[in-house]
Parts: C-alpha cells; sequence; structure tokens
C-alpha cells in the first residue's frame, strides 16, 4: 500500500469522510483544500491526516488523485495542472462506483433525509457486523475485514449514477437543486434511472407520489404510515425524550421500536431501516438495540446550551426540511417559543421556492433573516433579495446581520433553531458570543 490518495478539496464533506474511511482502512490519505476553516477537518486532523494549500507540486507521480466536484480547470491550480500534463484523476462518486463492487452496499438517496437515514443505518449495522461507510456529514470509517458498505447517494448532477449498490433506500423525490435540474420531472427521471440500478432490495417512502411512480429491476418494498405500505410504523409515541413506534410487515408484527430523536420524519428514517435489514436477514432483537443509541449526525438536530439557552443548529436548506426541523424542535420542547433563524442557500433555490420558503418558515413563532448565501457554482444571482422572502412571510420576519443578533434576545422563552447550508454558523457564533458576554456583564 505504497500508493497515495490525493484528495482535491477534502474538507468537503463527501470527501472528508472518504479520506477518513481510506486512511483507517490502512491506505495514505493526503488533501488539499483552502485554508478557510471547516467544520469537516476536525475528523481529518484527530487522524493526523495531512491536509496542504493548493499548489501542482502536491501531485506527485506515486499519487492517485481524487478530485472534488465543486473543482474544475478554471478555479483549481491543481485540476488545471492535471489536465495540461495528463495526469488522471477520478471524481468522487466516480471512485466511489468502483470501490463499492468489493462489498454489499447500501445506500441511501433522497431529496432529504439521506444524511441522518445513512447515519441511522451506519450506526445499526457497524454496531451489528463490521461495516464501512460514508456519511454526508463529513464522517466516514473504514475497515479492511468489513464486509458491508453504507454510503449516501447524491442526485446532484445525477453523481449517483456511477453507483450499483445491492440494496438502496429512497426517502422522498422533491424539486431542488435548480440550477442543475429543470423541472420535478427531471428530479425524477434521475431517481428512477437509480433505482434501476439496485439488485436486490429497493425501499421507498410509499406516501411520495412520485416514489410510487418508480420502476426497478428488484423487489420493491413502499414503508409509510398508512396501509398500503409493506412495512407500516404504528401506534406513534412522540414525547419531549424521542419517539417509539411499532412496525408491521405486510400483516406480520415486528415489534416496538425507541428513538432518541424527534419529528415524524426521523420515525420514517427509522422504519426504512428497519425494513431494509429486516429484507438482508438481520436480527431485529439486535435492530432495536442499536436504534436506541443513535446520537444523529453533524449540523441535524444539534445542540447545545449557552448561558441557559438551548441553540439548535440544523443542515435544512429546503422548505420540507424546515417544516421536519421545525416539527421536532415542537416535540422537544413544547412549552417554548420557537424562533427560525434562516439562511437562504442560492439564489436560484431562493427564487424557485420563495413562496414554499415562506410557507415553511411561518411554522416558527418568529422568524429571523440572513443573506441569501451564494453558491460558486452559480453565475446568474437573479434577481432576489432576502427583502423578497421577508415580505412574503405573514409572521414578522426581521433581518439580522452576522454583526448585529442582538434583536433575537427578545425573546425570554425560546429555543432558537439555526438553519441553512451556507455560513449560517457564524450568525450563531455571534449569538453565542452575546450570550457569553451577558453572563460575563453580569458578573
Amino acid at each position: 500500500m505504497t500508493k497515495t490518495y490525493h484528495f482535491i478539496g477534502i474538507k468537503g464533506s463527501g470527501m472528508s469522510a472518504l479520506a477518513l474511511m481510506l486512511h483507517q482502512m490502512g491506505h495514505h490519505v493526503q488533501g488539499s483544500d483552502v485554508e478557510k476553516y471547516y467544520f469537516t477537518q476536525r475528523g481529518l486532523e484527530q487522524a493526523g491526516i495531512k491536509i496542504l494549500p493548493f499548489d501542482e507540486k502536491n501531485l506527485q507521480a506515486d499519487v492517485e488523485v481524487i478530485a472534488g466536484n465543486a473543482f474544475r480547470p478554471n478555479n483549481n491550480i491543481e485540476i488545471a495542472y492535471a489536465d495540461a500534463n495528463g495526469i488522471s484523476y477520478k471524481r468522487y462518486h466516480e471512485f466511489l462506483g468502483t470501490f463499492m463492487r468489493d462489498f454489499v452496499s447500501m445506500g441511501v438517496a433522497g431529496a432529504h433525509g439521506k444524511t441522518s437515514t445513512t447515519g441511522m443505518l451506519a450506526h445499526v449495522l457497524s454496531n451489528i457486523t463490521d461495516t464501512s461507510y460514508l456519511i454526508g456529514d463529513g464522517t466516514g470509517r473504514g475497515s479492511a475485514n468489513a464486509k458491508y458498505f453504507v454510503f449516501e447517494a447524491d442526485e446532484y448532477e445525477r453523481h449517483f449514477m456511477p453507483y450499483h449498490p445491492e440494496y438502496s433506500i429512497i426517502t422522498n423525490i422533491d424539486f431542488d437543486h435548480p440550477d442543475y435540474f429543470t423541472n420535478l420531472e427531471d428530479v425524477f427521471n434521475a431517481f428512477n434511472d437509480y433505482a434501476k440500478q439496485v439488485s436486490k432490495g429497493l425501499f421507498v417512502y410509499g406516501e411520495d407520489k412520485e416514489l410510487r411512480r418508480v420502476t426497478a429491476n428488484a423487489p420493491i418494498y413502499y414503508y409509510g404510515f398508512k396501509e398500503g405500505n409493506d412495512f407500516i410504523a404504528h401506534d406513534l409515541l412522540r414525547s419531549t425524550t424521542g419517539s417509539s413506534f411499532k412496525v408491521s410487515f405486510r400483516g406480520e408484527e415486528l415489534g416496538e421500536f425507541k428513538i432518541p430523536s424527534f419529528g415524524c420524519h426521523n420515525i420514517m428514517n427509522a422504519t426504512a431501516v428497519i425494513g431494509l435489514l429486516y429484507t438482508a436477514g438481520f436480527d431485529l432483537n439486535l435492530v432495536r438495540e442499536h436504534l436506541v443509541t443513535f446520537g444523529g449526525v453533524k449540523r441535524r438536530f444539534t445542540e447545545k446550551v449557552v448561558n441557559g439557552t438551548t441553540i439548535i443548529d440544523d443542515f435544512a436548506h429546503h422548505p420540507t426540511e424546515i417544516i421536519a426541523t421545525l416539527d421536532a424542535a415542537r416535540q422537544k420542547y413544547p412549552s417554548k417559543e420557537i424562533v427560525a433563524i434562516f439562511q437562504p442557500h442560492t439564489f436560484t433555490r431562493t427564487i424557485a421556492l420563495l413562496d414554499e420558503f415562506a410557507e415553511a418558515l411561518n411554522q416558527a413563532d418568529a422568524v429571523y433573516l440572513a443573506q441569501i448565501y451564494g453558491s460558486a457554482r452559480e453565475v446568474d444571482h437573479g434577481d432576489v433579495k432576502v427583502e423578497d422572502l421577508a415580505e412574503k412571510i405573514i409572521k414578522k420576519a426581521e433581518i439580522i446581520t452576522v454583526d448585529n443578533v442582538s434583536p433575537l434576545l427578545e425573546h425570554p422563552n425560546a429555543v432558537y433553531v439555526f438553519m441553512g447550508a451556507g455560513d449560517i454558523q457564524t450568525y450563531e457564533y455571534s449569538f453565542e458570543r452575546l450570550l457569553s458576554n451577558l453572563t460575563s456583564n453580569v458578573q
């Protein structure tokens, strides 16, 4: 194993997870990226993986290059150098498509919920048997002896098309990534093409009308709350400590399951995991045991308390995800005011889903908005401002800046939910500093 894997853009969530996994499997790994801090680099640094600045000299003869999808010859000197000098490289998804052939692979796809569901499946399965996995929050685990491989399958730019898993979950189909997909039918066609590549079992949310249209070359199992699904979650009990529910399979009771998480969407995620592992022949008592200990994934309903104030950090950047996150917050904190602080992510998504964003944010008790976070992949920012979203929200929506988050202090009995896929965490950290300073001033 003298070969070194070199990752161009190693701080990307998928890239950092893959780098960690290969490192743990005994491979030599290094990578390059911008010098700005990203939360994904902490795990790399703890593992002792070298992170270099972008430089042509990184591409030595003994490296196998894996390139992040955000980088092209026009914005990265290493990619430009590789193209000019005939140095071959694979994109993340191309490498992964080849890599997974050596395992019994289990993919998780979907417009929303795929990271949380991948994390749940990986947690349960790795506690039952030796499993390698890649999760979209930047978490990866590798084992040279693993028979199973759990991974997140991303639909953006049809990146999941090199994947041919034995089993896969598809959580939902929804219109997103309007900078790439033209409409909902275009999204459906991508997922339908991916579904045809699953060989042993496809598990789809049966109450999604788009997923009911999907065809596959493997058996399709529907899961949901209603009759007409194969795996049905019923007798739900949602409390401030988590959720419990029973699952039946085609009339056969599989027993009660508990998860320490909140929101109906997480019950569905768990039902999908239960269905897949039951069908693949795993002991449901072991599945039941390890579901209870799943602590969630990074930036998905991540909680902290600062000076007695509860702050929730969540990656939600689509209206469907915002609704799910606010539903979870209400389940856990029924007596608190739910304050949403939201940063729209990409101008194209904001334009395409402006009304839906407003409707979703109306589920909160109070709304604060950060400036739209533009993406490097967007050429045209379009004619949209965060003020356009504020005007559509029924409740008064106030626009805040990272330098002045003091308006948030106007809610004495609140839980603060920071949501977004851009740099919303800078607003969150600013608020945490403000809360900490209040303590200092009192003393």
